[in-house]
């Protein structure tokens, strides 16, 4: 049962992480008549720009996470980033409060070490091959045994930062200093994987609800230094690739378990299909999601979390996304060319209003849909192509 926010009957739902998946997350939870509350690092994030309330506080302290969740009491805890301190959030857990999806799958997934052994070594999935590194000299020993070229990146960070790739020995320092200067946690130790030869890589969106499990069509997408640039759905695969890239998902999700939207990374080749990676929450090249589908991940989440039931999921068009991202710093910026990007045909737009920019860092979004996936690729690059951010 539910009552309306703010009074003494209703829901909690707490974000930890506000950016603009949270953002989106918080809308659907609100259409629900769920109280939001949204708590990041910093004031002004785009999800305590529509939630009831929010909080300013450092999540990789557990003493002042748990301060945050003893003060609201909220019936759904949700984190949205990978730099929390996830050993409170198994305590608090542990005294009754509902992490989502688990307290155990956000710890698991937070790390690339924890869900690659549970995958490969675990599960048995296809996976790169891939070494650990403690120290510039043992991450010289990884990359001579996984062989050049090879994937280095932090064990936790999000949209790609401090993951580089290393063609020769000169990108080895390099490589060690990106991820060690921009992985989460203040953790000094690194990931190698071999370099996957991939036709295409796609998000599998699992959704994991009270009625069973369930799948989005898959998204494709491109990256670029590890954070996407662009993404599409449906991903032309074959009946095969699919089947086995559903098998793959369902397997690790129902081993992570929990209620959601997991986003489920996967390669796919000539050989057949690879596990990437998992993320226990909506995917970043998944907001496409908001013009392709009746129900966008952020709306099959929270029907997920609330504990409703999320029979089927249905493709109501093609469709494409295009990030568009800050090439400065300022946090007095202005964004133009909204009005041309929204004369390209069907397209929409969010702006994130994140207060600040960063170099990378990703300001707002472009969703186009069209008759094809190639149409509304071009359609989103055109639109992209008109917004500057000044």
């Amino acid at each position: 049962m539910y009552g309306a926010p703010n009074q003494r009957h209703s829901k909690k739902l707490m974000l930890l992480g506000s950016g603009e998946l949270g953002k989106e997350v918080a809308i659907e939870a609100q259409r629900l008549g769920i109280e939001t509350i949204a708590v990041d690092r910093y004031e002004g994030a785009p999800a305590m720009q529509v939630a009831h309330r929010f909080h300013v506080a450092d999540m990789l302290d557990g003493g002042k996470l748990r301060e945050v969740i003893e003060l609201e009491k909220p019936d759904f805890i949700v984190p949205e980033i990978e730099a929390i301190a996830t050993a409170t959030l198994i305590e608090l857990e542990q005294e009754g409060y509902n992490v989502i999806p688990t307290a155990y799958a956000t710890q698991l997934t937070m790390d690339r070490e924890g869900i690659r052994r549970l995958a490969s070594e675990k599960l048995g999935l296809r996976t790169a091959k891939y070494e650990f590194a403690n120290s510039l000299e043992e991450l010289k020993e990884a990359v001579n045994i996984i062989s050049m070229p090879c994937v280095i990146k932090p064990l936790m960070s999000s949209s790609g930062k401090g993951q580089s790739l290393c063609r020769t020995e000169e990108d080895i320092e390099n490589s060690w200093e990106a991820a060690i200067n921009s992985g989460r946690g203040n953790m000094n130790r690194v990931i190698v994987e071999e370099l996957i030869d991939f036709d295409s890589e796609i998000t599998l969106l699992t959704v994991r609800s009270m009625t069973g499990t369930v799948f989005c069509p898959p998204i494709g997408h491109v990256q670029q230094d590890g954070d996407y640039i662009q993404s599409w759905q449906p991903h032309a695969m074959s009946t095969e690739q699919l089947r086995e890239a559903e098998e793959m998902a369902k397997k690790v999700t129902d081993e992570i378990g929990g209620f959601g939207v997991f986003g489920v990374e996967i390669f796919i080749t000539a050989d057949g299909v690879y596990f990437s990676e998992v993320s226990p929450r909506p995917h970043d090249t998944g907001m496409v999601t908001l013009v392709t589908q009746e129900l966008s991940e952020f709306a099959l989440h929270v029907r997920a979390i609330l504990g409703l039931p999320v029979d089927d999921v249905q493709l109501v068009s093609p469709g494409a996304s295009h990030a568009i991202k800050a090439s400065m710093e300022s946090n007095d910026y202005q964004i133009s060319g909204i009005e041309q990007a929204l004369a390209v045909p069907n397209t929409q737009m969010r702006l994130f209003g994140k207060p600040d920019t960063k170099i990378g860092r990703r300001m707002a979004v472009v969703l186009t849909k069209g008759e094809n996936v190639e149409t509304a690729c071009e359609q989103a690059k055109e639109a992209a192509s008109k917004i500057d951010i000044f």
